[in-house]
Protein backbone atom coordinates (compact mmCIF):
# COMPACT_ATOMS: atom_id res chain seq x y z
CA UNK A 1 0.00 0.00 0.00
CA UNK A 2 1.02 3.70 -0.59
CA UNK A 3 -0.60 6.84 -0.77
CA UNK A 4 -0.37 7.16 -4.28
CA UNK A 5 -2.72 4.45 -4.76
CA UNK A 6 -4.65 3.79 -1.53
CA UNK A 7 -7.97 5.00 -0.98
CA UNK A 8 -9.47 6.68 2.25
CA UNK A 9 -12.28 3.99 1.81
CA UNK A 10 -9.72 1.47 1.71
CA UNK A 11 -8.17 2.60 5.20
CA UNK A 12 -11.32 3.39 6.95
CA UNK A 13 -12.69 -0.38 5.70
CA UNK A 14 -9.20 -1.84 6.73
CA UNK A 15 -9.38 0.03 9.93
CA UNK A 16 -13.37 -1.02 10.35
CA UNK A 17 -12.21 -4.79 9.42
CA UNK A 18 -9.54 -5.04 12.52
CA UNK A 19 -11.88 -3.82 15.21
CA UNK A 20 -15.01 -6.01 13.77
CA UNK A 21 -12.40 -9.21 14.01
CA UNK A 22 -11.38 -8.19 17.25
CA UNK A 23 -14.79 -7.12 18.28
CA UNK A 24 -14.11 -4.12 19.74
CA UNK A 25 -16.97 -2.11 18.91
CA UNK A 26 -18.36 -1.47 21.88
CA UNK A 27 -14.93 0.40 23.45
CA UNK A 28 -14.59 2.32 19.91
CA UNK A 29 -17.09 4.80 20.82
CA UNK A 30 -16.55 8.72 19.47
CA UNK A 31 -15.36 9.28 23.33
CA UNK A 32 -13.03 6.78 23.24
CA UNK A 33 -11.89 7.13 20.23
CA UNK A 34 -11.48 11.33 20.28
CA UNK A 35 -9.13 10.28 23.72
CA UNK A 36 -7.29 8.10 21.93
CA UNK A 37 -6.13 10.40 19.06
CA UNK A 38 -5.21 13.20 21.85
CA UNK A 39 -3.28 10.44 23.56
CA UNK A 40 -1.75 9.10 20.35
CA UNK A 41 -0.81 12.77 19.13
CA UNK A 42 0.69 13.67 22.16
CA UNK A 43 3.14 10.63 22.34
CA UNK A 44 3.95 12.05 18.61
CA UNK A 45 4.92 15.21 20.56
CA UNK A 46 7.12 13.64 22.99
CA UNK A 47 9.77 12.71 20.15
CA UNK A 48 9.74 16.92 19.30
CA UNK A 49 9.96 17.89 23.04
CA UNK A 50 12.64 20.37 23.64
CA UNK A 51 14.14 20.32 20.13
CA UNK A 52 15.04 23.32 18.71
CA UNK A 53 14.10 24.07 15.01
CA UNK A 54 17.76 23.97 14.33
CA UNK A 55 17.61 20.31 15.47
CA UNK A 56 14.59 18.89 13.45
CA UNK A 57 16.57 17.67 10.23
CA UNK A 58 18.58 15.31 12.68
CA UNK A 59 15.40 13.53 13.68
CA UNK A 60 14.19 13.75 9.95
CA UNK A 61 17.74 11.58 8.96
CA UNK A 62 17.67 9.28 12.10
CA UNK A 63 16.32 5.85 10.78
CA UNK A 64 15.59 4.89 14.68
CA UNK A 65 13.50 8.12 15.65
CA UNK A 66 12.12 8.39 12.26
CA UNK A 67 10.41 4.75 12.68
CA UNK A 68 9.25 5.26 15.68
CA UNK A 69 7.19 8.90 15.01
CA UNK A 70 6.37 6.93 11.65
CA UNK A 71 4.10 4.62 13.99
CA UNK A 72 3.20 7.41 16.81
CA UNK A 73 1.64 8.85 13.20
CA UNK A 74 0.09 5.55 12.08
CA UNK A 75 -1.97 5.43 15.27
CA UNK A 76 -3.42 8.58 14.99
CA UNK A 77 -4.03 7.90 11.55
CA UNK A 78 -6.02 4.45 12.26
CA UNK A 79 -7.79 6.48 15.55
CA UNK A 80 -9.09 9.17 12.81
CA UNK A 81 -10.16 6.27 10.65
CA UNK A 82 -11.70 4.36 13.46
CA UNK A 83 -13.48 7.50 14.43
CA UNK A 84 -14.75 8.68 11.19
CA UNK A 85 -16.25 5.08 11.18
CA UNK A 86 -18.22 5.79 14.12
CA UNK A 87 -19.37 9.12 13.45
CA UNK A 88 -19.96 8.13 9.79
CA UNK A 89 -18.32 11.62 9.24
CA UNK A 90 -16.07 11.57 4.99
CA UNK A 91 -13.14 12.41 5.62
CA UNK A 92 -12.75 13.73 2.18
CA UNK A 93 -15.65 15.94 1.94
CA UNK A 94 -14.87 17.26 5.71
CA UNK A 95 -11.45 18.04 4.79
CA UNK A 96 -12.72 19.23 1.33
CA UNK A 97 -14.97 21.92 2.98
CA UNK A 98 -12.50 22.88 6.22
CA UNK A 99 -10.26 23.80 3.50
CA UNK A 100 -12.41 25.87 1.52
CA UNK A 101 -13.18 27.75 4.91
CA UNK A 102 -9.74 28.38 5.29
CA UNK A 103 -9.03 29.58 1.99
CA UNK A 104 -11.39 32.29 2.52
CA UNK A 105 -9.95 32.92 6.23
CA UNK A 106 -6.62 32.56 5.48
CA UNK A 107 -6.57 34.31 1.91
CA UNK A 108 -3.34 34.13 0.09
CA UNK A 109 -2.82 37.60 -0.78
CA UNK A 110 -2.55 38.46 2.58
CA UNK A 111 -0.96 35.07 4.29
CA UNK A 112 1.50 34.23 2.06
CA UNK A 113 4.50 33.51 4.01
CA UNK A 114 3.13 35.11 7.07
CA UNK A 115 1.14 32.74 10.21
CA UNK A 116 -0.39 35.86 11.88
Amino acid sequence: MDDEHTTVATLRRMMADFVAQREWEPFHDPKNLAASIAIEAAELMEHFQWLRSDQLEGVQKDPKALGEIREELADITAYVLSFANAMGIDLSSALADKMAKNDKKYPVERFRGRFD
